[in-house]
């Protein structure tokens, strides 16, 4: 895989999160604990959305929830889980090993998985700020517009368009010769990080690269605050009630479009040169952000609190009960 270009390096090494072994060990705990919260948080807020495992799928959970808003929602909690756990098994591995490689193949792929993933996520979080729109400025044909069909014709239109975004990527970067230098400045590999080592002049390329990644989620962060901006005004027209539910939802969004657009804008929207911050950025991207969104989402929004509270007490012994008496009745 892109070895026939004068490419003799097999493998990379990542830079070293820090310089002492007693904080990799702490680091390790504080990554593992963030990633079981990652996977548990987005696994609990899909199931809460669709259905109670704990009584065997034999009874929806909130009926109420099956909305084009919380399908939408379930899609990014699977991008979510997808998008960590691109970085965070490798990062946790290499925290806890001495020399901390990647093969070529290795690192191209995790670079694929990583902008399919990330690319996606934007595309997604773009549909929402869509389906937001469209439920406030257009109520009585909202579900009309924004059917089950629509909404998965969206979903997979961005699952396509994260896919073709990753392909751009990795079919600029393959041609390349890499022969020489093959220390990653990061613990992971991603464009502005494996152009760097590349044995010939990117200037080109980096430029291209900035205009492809950086200026164009500018751009899309922009007219996403804008739309929210628009509907924001547009409530001024609604009740008390129904203002301060669209507000609460909205500010959510836009807490959650602004945990990735930022970082995202600060990576690729500049000359791919090392800075201070570069780390910590990253950490926040990679890590912190996933973590983060069930959380905006479920505490910004009383029905998932209330849905929640409610699939907490089905688990519970009585739970258990009634799915026994309901196998009991069957047999």
């Amino acid at each position: 895989m892109g070895q026939d270009n004068q490419t003799n390096v097999k493998e990379f090494v990542f830079l070293e999160l820090t310089c002492f072994q007693e904080l990799e060990c702490f680091l390790f705990v504080v990554f593992l604990a963030v990633y079981i919260t990652t996977i548990l948080d987005n696994v609990l807020f899909m199931v809460t959305i669709t259905s109670n495992i704990a009584i065997m799928v034999t009874v929806t959970c909130e009926s109420h929830l099956h909305t084009p808003m919380y399908f939408l929602l379930r899609n990014l909690s699977v991008l979510d889980i997808c998008f960590s756990s691109v970085t965070a098994p490798k990062i946790l591995a290499d925290l806890l090993s001495r020399t901390k490689t990647i093969s070529f193949n290795g690192c191209i792929t995790q670079m694929f998985f990583f902008h399919l993933f990330g690319g996606a996520d934007v595309f997604s979080l773009s549909v929402m700020a869509f389906d937001r729109y469209m439920a406030i400025s257009k109520p009585l044909h909202y579900v009309t517009i924004m059917s089950r069909g629509q909404c998965t014709a969206l979903i997979v239109a961005s699952w396509v368009g994260g896919f073709v975004h990753s392909i751009v990527q990795i079919s600029l970067l393959l041609p390349l010769p890499f022969c020489g230098p093959k220390v990653v400045d990061g613990f992971y590999c991603d464009v502005p990080q494996v152009l760097k080592l590349a044995c010939t002049d990117t200037f080109a390329l980096e430029f291209l690269m900035i205009s492809n990644n950086g200026l164009v989620t500018t751009l899309w962060f922009v007219l996403i605050l804008v739309s929210y901006t628009v509907i924001l005004m547009m409530l001024r027209s609604h009740t008390v009630e129904g203002r301060r539910k669209a507000i609460s939802t909205c500010t959510a969004h836009i807490t959650a479009v602004t945990l990735h657009f930022v970082p995202c804008i600060y990576i690729y929207a500049r000359p791919f040169t090392a800075l201070p911050m570069d780390r910590a950025v990253s950490i926040t991207f990679t890590v912190i952000s996933p973590v983060l969104n069930p959380l905006i989402y479920t505490l910004r929004n009383q029905e998932m609190k209330s849905a929640m509270r409610r699939l907490k007490r089905r688990h519970g012994p009585s739970g258990i009960d009634v799915m026994k008496s309901r196998l009991g009745s069957q047999n």
